[in-house]
């Protein structure tokens, strides 16, 4: 599986294109919806994840779901369980805290999980935004500590990080 990211918007998000096959899912389309169809060209677009909806994640949602009439993923129709689109199969984990529609999709064949703003590269999100929750922020990085070190995480803001050295030199994961 291929990933490109493309950084969006006046916040910089990362927006994710993961091509494979010739099909592609577009995931946190925040903003420049010209430069996100002009990197997915031909390819397949089978459908957009969101990890969660602030407006630097979806900015360009609404023109690229008319554009190529695909189902959009998100907290409010995914269950905690594995899904299968095309050729990508991947397992949603409820990671609420930054927001109280935060998910994380891990893609465990390829060891890698898209966390939006839930974990940064040493630091996590923000919870005192409209809808965080610090206690649930907790409970979502108690869970996460369970998978394995070797994951890849691709947050939404920065540089990709993996879950063994958030592990150990992440203040917020190492202190609880």
């Amino acid at each position: 599986m291929e990933i490109k990211t493309l950084v969006v918007g006046q916040l910089q998000t990362n927006c994710y294109l993961l091509i494979k096959d010739n099909a592609c899912l577009i995931i946190d389309p925040g903003d420049e919806f010209t430069k996100i169809k002009d990197q997915i060209g031909s390819f397949n677009v089978l459908g957009i994840l969101i990890t969660h909806h602030h407006f630097d994640h979806v900015g360009a949602l609404k023109p690229l779901q008319k554009l190529y009439n695909v189902k959009v993923y998100e907290y409010s129709n995914l269950k905690e369980q594995e899904y299968e689109i095309g050729p990508f199969k991947f397992e949603v984990i409820y990671t609420l805290g930054h927001s109280n529609d935060s998910v994380t999709y891990y893609f465990k064949k390829e060891k890698i999980m898209f966390v939006g703003d839930f974990i940064f590269a040493s630091s996590i999100g923000r919870t005192d935004l409209d809808t965080g929750d610090s206690n649930l922020m907790v409970k979502s990085l108690i869970k996460i500590k369970s998978y394995n070190d070797d994951i890849k995480l691709f947050p939404g803001h920065g540089n990709s990080t993996t879950l063994g050295y958030e592990k150990e030199h992440n203040y917020y994961l190492e202190n609880i």
